[in-house]
């Protein structure tokens, strides 16, 4: 049912979007919001990986998409619209504050493999935020987040590794994944030399220039 009422709703919209673009375009000037198109999936995900998303809806567009969002989230279920649906739940964005059935949406986005979703899911577990800590379940989350290419990731991992996070197995590849960080951002890349130095503390010296000759750049 619950599949079947949101698929009406998609319907519905795109109905009453189709109608909008019928009519003369003097009808526009009496509606107080201005028309909002729905979010190019590639757009979305950038929102999201730069956490903008929540302010795009509620901000921009004045909450005006809500039902075009679930719709596409529920019914074409993409990953990406999954996880804006998913945080808007959370914390009551737009719509009445939901926080389990926001938190299973954003599960479903990272069962897709959405990098943002994974490392949010893993900072949640890892922090107590909205469920209960469990740092064990946020570790192979955020190293999944990581492995994807999630720069944001990469950075959160090596530093729960300095933490005491994973094992010496790990610092490896989290080193590699810090030394091929291209940014023009100078805070960003002393970081990345920080939590590489840090790592690299804790290899054997041979280990570390074994690693420095995989560096493709």
């Amino acid at each position: 049912m619950k599949l079947i009422s949101c698929f009406l709703l998609f319907c519905c919209s795109l109905q009453a979007l189709a109608q909008e673009q019928a009519e003369p375009a003097g009808t526009s000037a009496a509606e107080e919001l201005r028309a909002v198109p729905l979010y190019e999936e590639h757009e979305l995900i950038h929102w999201i990986n730069n956490n903008r998303h929540l302010q795009q809806v509620r901000d921009r567009d004045s909450c005006q998409l809500v039902q075009d969002i679930e719709a596409r989230a529920e019914v074409l279920r993409l990953p990406s619209y999954q996880f804006l649906w998913g945080d808007m739940l959370a914390w009551g964005v737009c719509v009445p504050r939901q926080p389990r059935r926001g938190m299973a949406m954003i599960w479903k986005s990272a069962e897709q493999g959405l990098p943002a979703a994974l490392e949010q899911l893993g900072r949640y577990y890892y922090n107590g935020t909205l469920v209960q800590q469990n740092r064990e379940r946020a570790a192979p989350l955020m190293q999944e987040a990581a492995s994807l290419g999630f720069e944001k990731a990469q950075f959160t991992w090596a530093r729960w590794l300095l933490e005491g996070a994973g094992s010496p197995l790990d610092y490896p590849q989290a080193y590699l994944w810090l030394k091929q960080i291209v940014t023009a951002d100078p805070a960003q890349h002393r970081e990345a030399e920080r939590l590489s130095k840090g790592l690299a503390a804790r290899m054997p010296p041979h280990k570390v220039k074994e690693l420095n000759h995989q560096l493709l750049f």
